[in-house]
Order: C-alpha cells, then structure tokens, then sequence
C-alpha cells in the first residue's frame, strides 16, 4: 500500500492499515500531542484505531509546540 505521510511517499506491505498502525510503525515518539488529518480531514484520537486507510491517502501528522 503507498501513503503519503507529510508529503513523503511511502510503502508499507499490509493491505490493510488503521491509523494506529501507521503511527505506530513511523512515530516511535510519545503520541501524545499530535494531531491526524487523512485528506484534509482531522481524525479524532478515538477512531485511530478504527479508521481503515485507503491507498493514496494522504496523511498529515502534526505536533503541537509550546510557544507563541
């Protein structure tokens, strides 16, 4: 399956994929604090899990900073 994470093109081998399962192979930092959005579409925390990736989707992982 190809995705585009934060505009990288990238390759993963399972035909099936929930954002949980991204996150979890790309981010091995704390994933507190982020936010996803999968097509300009921001995807609660709660559905992660639950949320089935389709090929071609674009992924935009963002973190939160302190600061302003």
């Amino acid at each position: 399956m190809e995705l585009k994470i934060n505009n990288q093109i990238k390759q993963f081998q399972a035909d099936v994929l929930h954002i949980q399962d991204v996150l979890d192979i790309e981010n091995s930092q704390k994933q507190n604090g982020i936010a996803v959005a999968i097509n300009n579409i921001v995807i609660p925390k709660s559905n992660w899990n639950s949320h089935i990736l389709q090929e071609t989707d674009e992924i935009l992982i963002i973190s939160a900073t302190q600061g302003g």
